[in-house]
């Protein structure tokens, strides 16, 4: 049911209506928004980090009616410095969405202010909860919807490439990793770049679904149920899990070749690869770290990255496929001729044309 309040807009209206507004306004504090916010949503907060704070403690220690005190004065004073800095310049038509945490004192207020004004301010019902809600029942909702191709294969055979060129093939792809902002095993952090928290993890696998077509299959690599330090949605990743599995498969040295151009990073920091290398130790034991350790040293990066696919990925691939992808079957498969980008072209065309037949 639409709220009685013409200002309001109902949380049932997302995501369809995002598209709508001239621009999605999040007045939390930064460490709220940092941590997760709707997708394209800037942030003018109406309390700063330490003001947010003041004012819960205000509430608590002393009485609400302290807090909201001194919670109008410095809201009013932060509405006024974003009017000034950020919004005097907006024509009179300028449409934007407003939201807080649930909806309601910090977005009530910049709504209020702005419709006064004359822009035609709207307010999201239930604030970030309520979006939150939103994406938690989409994401289920998907696990039943869509019809997942899964693209399995052994380290370093380019998977995530292939995804790549298949969806610049004009299919649907589902890249986790991308979402995850890391590639999946102990190597495969972004340098410099930090994963989004679990909660922004989900907003974007909810954000990349939205643009995707559920009557058609979407493609998605092989995934534990972990990306880094993230977890995959249960009710998706068993969905993923059940779905149709075909592999790419290259030769050892087309994978050693291709791990050295897609993890060069490595190569120019080598304590950081020894460093990443140290938490197998419990694993392979000191001996065999430090001899890897050696041979970053030494930059023998050809073989010990073939070491570490034979006895480390190669072994941990072979069990898990089978156990975690019931559909997986070895007679299954396109074969990845070299890295070259033709290669991966004609990979990409070989498995759509497999899927289709």
């Amino acid at each position: 049911m639409q709220p009685s309040n013409p200002h309001i807009l109902s949380i049932e209206r997302l995501p369809s209506c995002l598209g709508d507004f001239d621009a999605i306004i999040d007045v939390r504090s930064p460490a709220e928004f940092a941590l997760d916010h709707i997708p394209g949503a800037i942030n003018f907060p109406v309390l700063n980090n330490e003001e947010r704070i003041q004012i819960g403690t205000l509430y608590k220690q002393v009485s609400p009616f302290a807090a909201k005190k001194l919670g109008a004065a410095l809201v009013s004073r932060n509405i006024a410095r974003h009017l000034e800095e950020s919004l005097i310049d907006h024509p009179r038509e300028w449409r934007p969405l407003i939201y807080c945490w649930r909806g309601g004192e910090r977005s009530g207020a910049f709504t209020h202010i702005l419709n006064r004004i004359g822009w035609k301010a709207m307010q999201l019902e239930g604030g970030y909860q309520g979006f939150r809600r939103v994406v938690i029942d989409r994401l289920d909702q998907a696990a039943k919807d869509f019809s997942f191709q899964v693209i399995c294969g052994m380290t370093g055979s380019g998977k995530t490439r292939v995804l790549q060129e298949i969806r610049s093939q004009g299919e649907q792809v589902l890249d986790l990793e991308a979402l995850a902002i890391h590639r999946g095993s102990v190597l495969g952090n972004e340098p410099n770049i930090d994963q989004p928290s679990q909660k922004g993890f989900e907003t974007n696998i909810w954000n990349a679904l939205n643009s995707l077509d559920s009557s058609r299959i979407v493609y998605v690599e092989s995934e534990s149920k972990k990306v880094g330090s993230l977890h995959v949605p249960d009710a998706l990743m068993d969905s993923i899990r059940n779905g149709k599995c075909i592999e790419l498969r290259a030769s050892t040295a087309t994978r050693v070749s291709w791990l050295l151009r897609d993890y060069h990073h490595f190569l120019d920091d080598r304590d950081s690869f020894k460093q990443k290398l140290g938490l197998l130790t419990s694993r392979y034991g000191k001996i065999q770290i430090e001899k890897w350790h050696e041979e970053i040293e030494r930059g023998e990066f050809d073989a010990l990255v073939e070491e570490l696919l034979v006895m480390h990925y190669d072994p941990s691939y072979q069990a898990s496929i089978v156990r975690n992808f019931p559909n997986y079957r070895e007679e299954n498969f396109v074969a990845l001729e070299s890295d070259s980008d033709e290669a991966f072209a004609q990979a990409a065309k070989n498995i759509i044309t497999a899927v289709g037949a």
